[in-house]
């Protein structure tokens, strides 16, 4: 393993160095990466941020979470540079997440290219999400 999971205050990150992740990852497809000031008030406001960085600092990896770290978690996002995926930087931050709010469900919405991924890791389908867009 040649990165560290650490959890930080999203406010303190560099929205640009986030945003290149998302990026880097596939995630930007879906999230409003053309609304810099939306895209960074994202980041600031979870509650529960996580972060994958290697040896040199640079950020491989992300969760993005809002808990209240006694019945449910939900995991918002999480993006892995595509060049370090499948490499359990992912599960590590899953992981992390999980020791943040041990005593909480995470729930989460998976990206369409990512939903073989989750049942890998553990997770369990489920039927009854439901989605109301602004």
């Amino acid at each position: 393993m040649n990165w560290k999971t650490d959890r930080v205050e999203g406010a303190a990150l560099d929205p640009a160095e986030v945003l290149a992740v998302y990026h880097a990852s596939g995630l930007a497809e879906r999230r409003p990466v053309e609304d810099p000031e939306r895209f960074a008030a994202m980041v600031a406001n979870a509650n529960l941020v996580l972060a994958a960085r290697d040896e040199e600092g640079t950020l491989l990896g992300i969760v993005r979470a809002m808990s209240d770290f006694s019945y449910v978690t939900y995991v918002c996002d999480i993006a892995v540079v595509r060049e370090r995926q499948r490499s359990g930087i992912g599960r590590a931050l899953i992981d992390a997440t999980r020791e943040a709010a041990p005593a909480a469900k995470l729930v989460l919405l998976s990206a369409p290219a990512a939903v073989d991924y989750y049942p890998h890791i553990g997770f369990t389908r489920h039927a009854s999400a439901w989605v109301l867009n602004p």
